[in-house]
């Protein structure tokens, strides 16, 4: 939970719940869906405390597409988050 860009409580399950979430709504939006994900590229700030939990996470969001993956570990992301998405996908018919 963030509170005037202080982070007050850190849950990587949350976060990741929340951006796999966003990017369905934004993948909706644009005309395209998940399963016509192509590519995603994954930040997280902290590979070694985070990445088990992101990993069982991201094995859920895609059972049955499973696009390209590359995941990175950073210094920081520009707000204070733990996991932040790059994705291509798909969207012609």
């Amino acid at each position: 939970m963030i509170r005037t860009g202080n982070i007050i409580s850190y849950d990587i399950e949350t976060q990741c719940h929340s951006v796999f979430k966003n990017v369905k709504y934004i993948l909706e939006d644009a005309g395209s869906e998940w399963s016509k994900l192509l590519d995603v590229t994954v930040f997280l700030t902290n590979m070694k405390k985070d990445f088990k939990t992101y990993n069982r996470i991201y094995a859920e969001y895609f059972k049955d597409n499973q696009p390209c993956r590359t995941t990175v570990e950073i210094l920081s992301l520009p707000t204070p988050i733990a996991i932040e998405l790059k994705c291509i996908a798909y969207t012609g018919e």
